[in-house]
């Protein structure tokens, strides 16, 4: 049986990235007239019921990208997005950013570059992945405190930038569709091309 897994890129009418959504929710929007223009490779071709006039099967195609109609101008205006550890995780590319070694989802940790318990904030611009034998050993302290080199400036990532990093296995046309809206300096840009 086959599996419907692949996320579809939503965009708003402007082309805008707005958020990762699955084959079901795609096929509502079509189904409500709500599709403005698609782009992408053909994912999926979905057969419905059978016309009892005409007899024919409606049929329902869903590109990689679909773009709906309207805008979303929040998104553009100031946009933070919310900060989750597997956003961070893959922002920092699963490196923990004061050893510099790779590691699986479960052996990272969240660090404060800033500790809260001196004054830091839980916020993208100060929060970077860290395994969890740097972070106990950084502990309360700050990196310089703790004779520790932080190896990237950590940085919020923008609306677009946030939609790869929610994405499950995101596809070489929406890769960079995506990569069209991240800020020339983005440090996704370059790892991205990987």
């Amino acid at each position: 049986m086959f599996e419907f897994t692949q996320q579809v890129l939503r965009t708003d009418a402007s082309g805008m990235p707005m958020e990762w959504i699955d084959y079901q929710q795609a096929v509502r929007l079509y189904h409500a007239q709500q599709v403005a223009f698609t782009c992408g490779v053909l994912l999926y071709r979905i057969h419905g019921g059978i016309n009892a006039r005409s007899g024919r099967r409606s049929v329902v195609e869903v590109n990689s990208i679909i773009a709906t109609y309207g805008t979303n101008k929040a998104v553009r205006e100031r946009y933070v997005p919310p900060l989750n550890n597997s956003a961070l995780f893959k922002r920092d590319a699963h490196l923990c950013l004061y050893c510099g070694n790779p590691f699986p989802y479960r052996d990272l940790s969240r660090d404060h570059v800033t500790p809260i318990s001196q004054g830091g904030q839980d916020h993208w611009s100060n929060v970077v992945t860290a395994c969890k034998r740097c972070n106990n050993h950084k502990a309360g302290r700050t990196p310089e405190q703790a004779a520790m080199q932080l190896l990237a400036v950590p940085f919020v990532p923008t609306h677009a930038e946030y939609i790869y990093l929610q994405g499950r296995r995101v596809l070489a046309d929406q890769m960079e569709f995506l990569q069209a809206h991240f800020p020339r300096t983005s440090p996704l840009r370059l790892r991205a091309l990987q």
